[in-house]
């Protein structure tokens, strides 16, 4: 009996300590899903300008809400969601730039805050 407790308090220790580290380690993992994201996002904004070409894009961007421009550019990217907000992981969100002919970065915001990758 007195092993059996032992056991139980040695396990109990161990998940103590490493609790702190796992849920450390996934919101690590979410903000870097999230980054890797917005860089395809970006990715996808630049071939869908060498698709249509640079006016045709601009054109089709300009007036658009962010889900309309995340419509435009869903082909281009791999393993898109239906949604930009299911694309991106859970608290995220990805704003995508007002114009696409000058290449600006799409604004990544976490729990925390903007994230600058």
């Amino acid at each position: 009996m007195v092993e059996m407790i032992a056991c139980v308090s040695v396990i109990g220790i161990i998940a103590f300590l490493a609790i702190p580290s796992i849920t450390r380690m996934r919101s690590d993992s979410e903000r870097n899903l999230a980054i890797s994201r917005a860089e395809a996002l970006n990715l996808g904004m630049s071939t869908y300008i060498q698709v249509v070409g640079r006016t045709q894009a601009a054109l089709n961007w300009t007036g658009k809400n962010n889900d309309q421009r995340y419509a435009l550019i869903k082909d281009y990217l791999a393993y898109a969601e239906g949604t930009l907000s299911s694309f991106m992981p859970e608290s995220y969100t990805a704003t995508l730039p007002s114009s696409i002919t000058s290449m600006t970065k799409t604004t990544l915001v976490g729990p925390g805050g903007n994230i600058p990758y």
